[in-house]
């Protein structure tokens, strides 16, 4: 099972920063192909399918298709009021997160430093 989706025992979620970085890309073009946003995203093709599906399911997404295009890539993601409101709970926590990675992050440089400048 690919390592952005957990299994529990009553369902399969997708990971926090891959469903915000879904609904995010998607918020921003809606035309963006599963292969485009596996790229962006950073996830196979496949684990982009499963977690369309899933955020599909759970009405944080739908999709749509051009009726009348001869195009068979044509279809776009419409995030929904759900998913709207999903997103910005996933992007304060994603923020919280971050800056918190950042701040250990600088502790950890400047401990290196200091030790780093003991050994010159």
């Amino acid at each position: 099972m690919p390592r952005n989706i957990k299994k529990n025992t009553k369902s399969t979620e997708i990971h926090p920063d891959t469903h915000f970085r879904l609904l995010s890309n998607l918020a921003s073009d809606p035309y963006l192909t599963q292969r485009a946003l596996a790229k962006k995203v950073g996830i196979s093709l496949g684990a982009i399918n499963y977690c369309l599906k899933e955020l599909i399911k759970v009405g944080h997404l739908k999709i749509n298709n051009f009726q009348n295009s001869h195009n068979k890539l044509g279809y776009f993601y419409i995030v929904t009021p759900k998913g709207i409101q999903q997103k910005s709970l996933l992007t304060a926590d994603f923020l919280r997160r971050k800056l918190k990675e950042y701040q250990d992050l600088k502790i950890e440089i400047n401990t290196i430093r200091k030790d780093f400048r003991g050994e010159l």
